[in-house]
């Protein structure tokens, strides 16, 4: 799925993706990536579901965001319960959706100019 390539100064968009792969400022990713809304882009070492972890989500608040925007890979997945304390404790919401979806969630509300961060599965079906 190609999306439609835009540009927000200072702010990442991610502008195309596919099932193994998704590009942010013109940078293609083959792996699992944390995408903020502002800064680097961070390789995420996950690549099966089972290997999903409360230090992922831990990373994840680390980012400070007011959003999570969680792309579960092919198909929409919740994650489990047990591993969101570390966003819960500090009020940061949580959306679950399949990766292609969260792209272009992720993108509307970059858009909006929402702190939000977009935890990509790739290649996770």
């Amino acid at each position: 799925m190609k999306f439609v390539p835009e540009t927000l100064d200072g702010a990442n968009m991610i502008s195309r993706h596919e099932p193994h792969r998704l590009w942010v400022g013109g940078v293609a990713h083959e792996r699992s990536v944390f995408v903020p809304w502002v800064g680097e882009v961070q390789a995420w070492p996950v690549a099966r579901w089972a290997d999903l972890a409360q230090g992922d989500f831990e990373r994840m608040a680390a980012f400070e965001p007011e959003l999570v925007i969680f792309g579960s890979g092919t198909r929409m997945r919740f994650a489990p319960a047990a591993l969101l304390r570390p966003l819960v404790e500090r009020r940061i919401g949580i959306e679950c959706m399949d990766t292609a979806a969260a792209c272009r969630t992720y993108n509307v509300l970059v858009s909006e100019r929402r702190s939000v961060l977009a935890a990509l599965l790739l290649g996770v079906d």
